[in-house]
């Protein structure tokens, strides 16, 4: 038989934490601790009707009719034992109490809709929802523009890019009630993303499972963003132009046809086909965790821990202008709609290969056309001629 679920006596909320044991004449009674509105109550409100009933008409009636029941309501501040996953609930104030939990949950959805109307993307409705939600649970009141500075303060395992999103997404919530407010400062800290080598690359797709690998293959041959590889269809791999189709770029991107090599095409078809798409959205991540600690204690480099799939991207990119030298060849292979974004790879390039060999080339002369033909495959480029010789060159 299935184990009744405590229902929070408050707020309706299943949510609910084992909060210790009371010793009593009559025997033990197990205390509740929720974690959606921090109220505590013991196992008699849930398991018997008449008490439930008791439980929920006193402290659900207004608190103009009860004004004692600000100091008698059962609300935890802190849990520090036995509950190390949860949050901290601040004491509620008179105006955190009049709002149910129902009606924030109504405003977040209404938020959602306004968001979609304005034709807000749908990773952007995610995540600031999300982040609105945290806030919430932490003890925020959602209307109170002071209690969301507090929380958003208080918040020490968020870096200051986490916080000026959070004061984004709280601003649109504001716009769409009509409202404004003083924001608080935080300016994201830009860093020099990491660059791992070829070498390094390939040692983590040689030693990853069959599905990851051919994932991480089409990383690094593509450049794409990882969001953008999972909604790949089979419908988007042309096998006689050895190209792949990026057709559902993320926020911020072009879609694009991208050349890859044969050998990866021949890949993606040793694949199930079970669905339009290629790859499975859920198990991607976990495995790349699990598969570059693996990679990092097989070859004994810890710099394999530090490989994603953006990380790859970031990788691709410096690597293209390396051999380029051309930023609007990069800007379109990666799909950025703003050259500033793509700009960063010059930086890149400079700071791994530190310009030692930035006018280095290796020269070759085409004798004739087929001598031509095998140069240009090759990753050579015409760029002079001399005595009828025509010269070609590659980037070291």
């Amino acid at each position: 038989m299935k184990k009744a679920v405590p229902i929070c006596p408050m707020c309706d909320s299943s949510k609910t934490w084992k909060d210790g044991i009371r010793r009593t004449n009559d025997g033990d009674i197990q205390r509740y601790l929720c974690r959606e509105c921090g109220y505590r109550f013991s196992q008699a409100s849930w398991n018997r009707s008449d008490e439930l009933e008791h439980v929920q008409r006193v402290h659900r009636e207004p608190l103009n009719t009860h004004p004692s029941l600000l100091s008698n309501r059962q609300i935890c501040v802190t849990q520090p034992k036995g509950t190390k996953n949860l949050v901290k609930v601040e004491p509620r104030t008179e105006t955190a109490l009049r709002e149910s939990t129902q009606d924030t949950k109504g405003k977040i959805i209404e938020y959602i809709w306004f968001m979609k109307k304005q034709g807000y993307a749908e990773s952007t409705i995610k995540t600031r929802t999300k982040i609105l939600k945290q806030l919430v649970k932490r003890g925020a009141i959602l209307d109170d523009p002071e209690s969301i500075k507090k929380i958003i303060a208080e918040q020490t395992t968020w870096n200051e890019g986490t916080k000026s999103f959070a004061v984004v997404a709280y601003s649109s919530y504001l716009n769409k009630e009509g409202k404004i407010w003083t924001p608080p400062r935080y300016r994201r800290k830009e860093k020099i993303p990491f660059i791992p080598t070829e070498k390094e690359l390939d040692q983590l797709i040689s030693s990853s499972g069959k599905k990851l690998s051919i994932y991480l293959q089409c990383c690094k041959e593509t450049g794409s963003d990882p969001g953008e590889l999972l909604h790949m269809e089979w419908i988007d791999i042309n096998k006689e132009n050895s190209t792949v189709t990026i057709n559902h770029p993320v926020k911020g991107h072009n879609p694009r046809i991208i050349p890859v090599s044969q050998e990866l095409i021949g890949r993606l078809e040793t694949l199930p086909k079970k669905t339009e798409k290629i790859f499975n959205t859920k198990d991607m991540y976990p495995n790349l965790f699990t598969q570059r600690r693996r990679a990092a204690k097989k070859f004994n480099n810890p710099r394999l821990l530090k490989i994603s799939f953006v990380t790859i991207r970031h990788w691709k990119g410096t690597m293209e202008y390396h051999r380029t030298k051309d930023i609007l060849h990069v800007k379109q292979l990666l799909g950025h709609k703003q050259i500033q974004n793509t700009m960063v790879y010059i930086n890149l390039e400079n700071a791994v290969f530190n310009n030692k060999r930035k006018d280095e080339f290796t020269v070759r002369i085409a004798h004739n056309l087929e001598e031509a033909i095998r140069l240009a495959e090759a990753g050579f480029d015409r760029f002079d001629e001399i005595d009828s010789q025509k010269l070609y060159r590659k980037r070291k």
